[in-house]
């Protein structure tokens, strides 16, 4: 089984930095890619950052500038510093993770992480 397990959400005020941690672990063959998502209650789910296992990133145009993805291979780890926070930001974000089981297996699976609460307010 896969896991995985979001840390570092809280409350902070506007202007604050937060900085996110995703720990996968289980029988993992390789991680293909892996992103911070969140969501607002009523809302879809919406993009944030997302990295490859080289290192390639994708932001948000509403993130990009402000937050900074990045990954550890080693520790199968993804975390997300968010600077520069706004209200707007207050939302649940939930890691993501495309990962190969095993080397037998020809697609990837979708994992999802339990969602960490990050509130901006003063």
């Amino acid at each position: 089984q896969v896991q995985l397990v979001e840390s570092g959400g809280g409350l902070v005020q506007p202007g604050g930095s937060l900085r996110l941690s995703c720990a996968a672990s289980g029988n993992i063959f390789r991680i293909v890619l892996m992103a911070w998502y969140r969501q607002v209650q009523g809302k879809e789910r919406e993009l944030v950052a997302v990295i490859s296992s080289s290192g390639t990133t994708t932001y948000a145009d509403s993130m990009r500038g402000r937050f900074t993805i990045s990954r550890d291979n080693a520790k199968n780890t993804v975390y997300l510093q968010m600077n520069s926070l706004k209200p707007e930001d207050t939302a649940v974000y939930y890691c993501n993770a495309v990962l190969y089981l095993t080397s037998h297996v020809l697609l990837p699976t979708n994992y999802w992480g339990q969602g960490t609460q990050v509130t901006i307010s003063s």
